[in-house]
């Protein structure tokens, strides 16, 4: 894997490391709450993903970066799934279309973990 390669999926090496390292035990919870903030916000904002937004022709196929931002071609999309996250009635929507493909089921799974795996690890450590 060259170096753009780990630039553009450098939110997968890091969730592997936090996997491993964070039911280690060794590390401090501000370093977990780090870590997990990060691998969360990768899914969320940067990951490789299709648009996704909803157009004249159907879903928008084009490339985006993470699972709550639009494609960067149409100016309305890129705020439109952006803008699903802040109002309830359209939350069904929003949940839909994080489950329309593979590359989106894998973020979303990715930022589940990630959030799930954040607030459980850290919890154990705060506690124990």
């Amino acid at each position: 894997m060259n170096m753009r390669g780990l630039r553009k999926y450098w939110g997968w090496v890091l969730l592997a490391i936090m996997l491993t390292a964070a039911w280690s035990w060794t590390l401090g919870p501000a370093v977990l709450v780090a870590g997990w903030a990060l691998v969360t916000g990768f899914f969320l904002f940067q990951a490789p993903v299709w648009c996704g937004a909803e157009g004249r022709q159907g879903p928008c196929r084009n490339n985006s970066s993470g699972i709550l931002l639009g494609c960067n071609q149409v100016r309305q999309h890129k705020w439109q799934k952006l803008k699903l996250t802040f109002v309830p009635r359209r939350w069904r929507e929003l949940n839909k279309g994080l489950w329309v493909n593979p590359t989106k089921c894998l973020a979303t799974t990715g930022a589940i973990v990630g959030i799930v795996s954040g607030v459980v690890s850290t919890s154990i450590q705060l506690v124990g």
